[in-house]
């Protein structure tokens, strides 16, 4: 693991953000007299997005509404409970811990703005664990670019070449192959259906798993690189 880069995604991968999320939209779509939704049927289209999951909330009400408007309330409730119900998933803390004590930079690429990305990571107490943090509005571009892995992997003074992506996400699994970059899959997002078909180079079911496979996948890695 010295030397290498292993980088995040945060909602659905590192995070259970749904409640908090979930949360927010319903408060501004009961406000403006609109049905509330369920985390089940919102949970899908939580990773892609505030704006995705109220045109959402939205669609399954079969109303239209101001959607920039909502938006604006919508942050303005979900920066103020950002960590009500949110934590992390089962044996992250413990995986980031023993992650960092093996030699590897740790690095967060998600599509949540940076500010609102720092304020929950420092609700949770993880803030302190990443060498780079890039949210949707960090650089120019954000994923499915692979300038955004590989931007941030740069940023916290690693190499694509030495580093792996963990996701959730069909988003998560183009972003890695196009950044060259193997890409694990957690079982437990917010992915609405299987993604084997995508070809991710691993898929974890629980957080313990992810040693052992970010060193395997690294090991190949420098195997294809340095044949015989």
């Amino acid at each position: 693991m010295r030397d290498a880069t292993i980088v995040f995604d945060l909602d659905g991968t590192l995070v259970d953000t749904a409640p908090d999320l979930t949360n927010a939209l319903n408060d501004v779509l009961t406000r403006r007299g609109h049905a509330a939704v369920s985390i089940e049927t919102i949970r899908s289209s939580v990773g892609l997005g505030a704006r995705a999951m109220i045109e959402d909330g939205l669609r399954r009400a079969r109303v239209s509404d101001d959607i920039d408007q909502m938006l604006a309330e919508f942050l303005l409730h979900y920066e103020d409970n950002i960590a009500a119900e949110s934590r992390p998933f089962p044996g992250a803390v413990a995986s980031l811990e023993s992650l960092a004590l093996a030699g590897a930079r740790l690095a967060l690429c998600t599509n949540k703005r940076e500010r609102l990305t720092r304020k929950l990571l420092g609700a949770l107490g993880l803030e302190h664990y990443f060498k780079g943090v890039a949210g949707r509005d960090t650089f120019a571009v954000a994923k499915p670019d692979p300038g955004h892995l590989t931007q941030v992997i740069a940023l916290a003074g690693g190499k694509p070449a030495r580093a792996v992506m963990v996701g959730d996400s069909e988003v998560d699994i183009r972003t890695a192959q196009s950044a060259s970059v193997p890409v694990v899959l957690v079982s437990f997002g917010y992915a609405p259906a299987p993604l084997h078909e995508l070809a991710p180079d691993a898929v974890i079911d629980h957080f313990d798993e992810l040693a052992p496979q970010a060193a395997a996948l690294l090991e190949r890695s420098f195997a294809r690189a340095n044949p015989g």
